[in-house]
This record gives C-alpha cells, sequence and structure tokens, in this order.
C-alpha cells in the first residue's frame, strides 16, 4: 500500500465520502507513491518522534498538528530558518512522509480526539448526550479530587485550576485542544458552562481574558465553579494514541505504532 492509498483509506473511514475544499489534512513531507512500510500516529511530528519513527523501521507520521510551526504549515515565512532547515534535513535523511490528519478526524463521528480521550480517562459511561462530546455527569468529587484524577490519567506532573480546590463537582465540560479558546467565538465557553450549568470545564488551551476571567470571578462571587487547565497536547494526544488500534485493520499487515509527542513544558 502506498501512502496516498493510505490516507484515502483514512479519510473514507473517517467521513466517507465527504470531502473539504480546503483543509490542513495534507501531505507535509514526502510523496503518495511511497511505499509505507510502517506507521506512526501522534499528537505532533517533533523531532524526537521523527527520530524515534525511524528507528523502528516507520516510514510514514500521521501527525494530528502542524509540522512546521503555523497552524496551516505555511513555509513562505521560514525558507531560510535554521530551525526549519535542519528539520527537513532529519525527515529528507528518515526517509519520512508526514501527513496531518486533523479536519477529518474531527469531523469523524464521534469526533475521534474526543473519543480517545474519554476512553484514556474511562468515561465512556458519563457521556450526557451521544451528540454532544462536552458534556459530562461523574460521580461527586472535589476539584482537588479531579485533578489527582486527571494527573495519574493523562500522565502528568502539574496542572493548573481557576477556582477552590475543596469544592464538590459532578457536572464536567471538556473542550479539547484549542476548543477552549471558543472556535471563533470568545464567548462560546462560558455560554456553554451557563446554559449547561456546568461545574467545571477541562481545557485544551487558554486566554486569560475569556473564561479563565470568567471562572474566576465566579469562584470570588461564591458560585460554583471551576476550571482545569490541562493544556492543548495532553488533552488532544489521546485520539492519536488510539488512533493506533482502529488504523491497524485498516493498514492491513503495515505495523501500526503510537509514539507520545509529550508536553513541551517543563516544570521548574
Amino acid at each position: 500500500m502506498n501512502v496516498q492509498q493510505l490516507i484515502d483509506r483514512v479519510v473514507f473511514d473517517s467521513c466517507g465520502e465527504k470531502r473539504l475544499q480546503t483543509t490542513c489534512d495534507v501531505l507535509v513531507a514526502g510523496e503518495g507513491d511511497w511505499q509505507v512500510k510502517g506507521i506512526v500516529t501522534t499528537y505532533m511530528a517533533t523531532v524526537d518522534v521523527i527520530r524515534q519513527a525511524h528507528a523502528i523501521g516507520a516510514n510514514l507520521i500521521i501527525t494530528h498538528e502542524p509540522t512546521f510551526y503555523t497552524g496551516a504549515d505555511h513555509l513562505d515565512w521560514i525558507q531560510q530558518d535554521p530551525v526549519y532547515l535542519a528539520k527537513c534535513k532529519l525527515i529528507e535523511d528518515c526517509g519520512m512522509a508526514i501527513w496531518r490528519y486533523h479536519d477529518y478526524m474531527h469531523m469523524a463521528q464521534p469526533d475521534r480526539i474526543y473519543e480517545g480521550l474519554i476512553k484514556e480517562l474511562g468515561w465512556e459511561a458519563c457521556q450526557l448526550d451521544d451528540a454532544n462530546p462536552w458534556i459530562y455527569e461523574i460521580e461527586p468529587v472535589t476539584v482537588g479530587e479531579l485533578t489527582r484524577l486527571l494527573k495519574q490519567k493523562l500522565q502528568m506532573d502539574m496542572l493548573r485550576i481557576v477556582g477552590h480546590p475543596d469544592m464538590s463537582c459532578s457536572r464536567i465540560g471538556i473542550l479539547v485542544g484549542g476548543g477552549s479558546l471558543g472556535l471563533g467565538r470568545e464567548c462560546m465557553p462560558m455560554e456553554l458552562m451557563q446554559k449547561q450549568n456546568l461545574d467545571v470545564m477541562i481545557c485544551g488551551e487558554i486566554t486569560e481574558w475569556t473564561l479563565c476571567a470568567y471562572v474566576n470571578d465566579a469562584a470570588m462571587l461564591g458560585l460554583n465553579k471551576a476550571m482545569v487547565v490541562v493544556g492543548h497536547e495532553r488533552t488532544e494526544e489521546w485520539g492519536m494514541k488510539h488512533m493506533a488500534q482502529w488504523l491497524q485493520p485498516l493498514a492491513g499487515d503495515i505495523p501500526v505504532h503510537f509514539i507520545d509527542a509529550r508536553e513541551p513544558f517543563r516544570y521548574l
């Protein structure tokens, strides 16, 4: 099977014949007619992920997020940049094809990024609406207990919260990745909390003057609101982890591996 054939299988499995006129789901490196020897799924094709993929014999990386530092992997601004040139040389030396699987992954029903995260948390039975991957009802816990659960399940050393750790919560919202920025509507996360009567919002990225400020004021007013900031990578990596499982039957006898891109941060 070549790279393009594998891509076609994944896209069809995600949304049938539906195709986007404009998408960031493009072949970032390599050629469509290359024969696939091994596949790696990951949140981001970092330098370390590329090296690890090459070491295990893979020549196709399926990445959820960009490879070259802008949302659409635009390259006009970076042609002479030493970081870009060194990464390109590494990709070439490894004979690596890189395909971004983002838009079609979120278009799948259910959204395959959310699906992976919820499987990792073990919350499949907690979703309140099958058509809505954002709202969950869990057994009452404190925000501190919820935070400890997230740290353990998502393999994190540290989390940020807004609100009171001893606050009881059960109605939980989740906005993965950049969804917590509002998806073009800054007020969306706050409206979601209010309309769904959410106690806690689990977030990917944040803007400190939107949902963060709303929850902070609510907590200061004695209202039952809090948020947990997990980060973009830790909320979306799990979709790519579980992708390796459903992708294997589509790939036939081509080995499929997951490599964790890991948080980019170090905590001092």
